[in-house]
């Protein structure tokens, strides 16, 4: 027995200085809100990549264009209802899914992803790298994102 380890082998945890960051860039037209979410939420939280940990912020930059042509399958634009509460008695507010979607797009999509990420200081780090544009111009060209094929294998 070599060492403090039984059987000489060690997990492997990356430093923080280790981690490379790519940017990718996803065109929400046509795609589903959900199926979306979940594909870039992965993304964000590095779990595409070998050296995931869950204990660090490995994931990648995304940017999301074109949130205001998002699809939202069967009738949820008008029966699923989304609520936020200002904090003070009586604050409830609450509207559907459509309206919502016609208001602030690009809020919707963030708050789709966001729900799908670590509710710590992990999943707030997570969620300061994900850029969404209602439409499709957005000021990140000099990172050179690459788009990310949704709906099959991912990087």
């Amino acid at each position: 027995m070599r060492g403090p380890y039984p059987c000489g082998v060690r997990t492997y945890s990356p430093p923080a200085s280790e981690v490379d960051r790519a940017w990718w860039i996803v065109d929400a037209e046509g795609q589903v809100l959900g199926r979306m979410a979940t594909e870039v939420a992965r993304i964000l939280a590095g779990k595409h990549k070998p050296i995931y940990a869950p204990h660090l912020d490995c994931g990648d930059h995304v940017i999301i264009v074109n949130a205001e042509r998002v699809a939202v399958t069967a009738d949820k634009s008008e029966r699923k209802i989304l609520y936020r509460h200002s904090g003070y008695p009586g604050g409830l507010r609450s509207e559907t899914l459509g309206a919502a979607l016609g208001r602030q797009p690009a809020e919707v999509v963030r708050r789709s992803i966001r729900g799908m990420l670590p509710k710590t200081r992990l999943g707030r780090r997570m969620l300061r790298k994900l850029k969404v544009y209602a439409g499709p111009v957005h000021p990140h060209e000099a990172q050179k994102p690459q788009p990310l094929p949704l709906g099959g294998r991912t990087p």
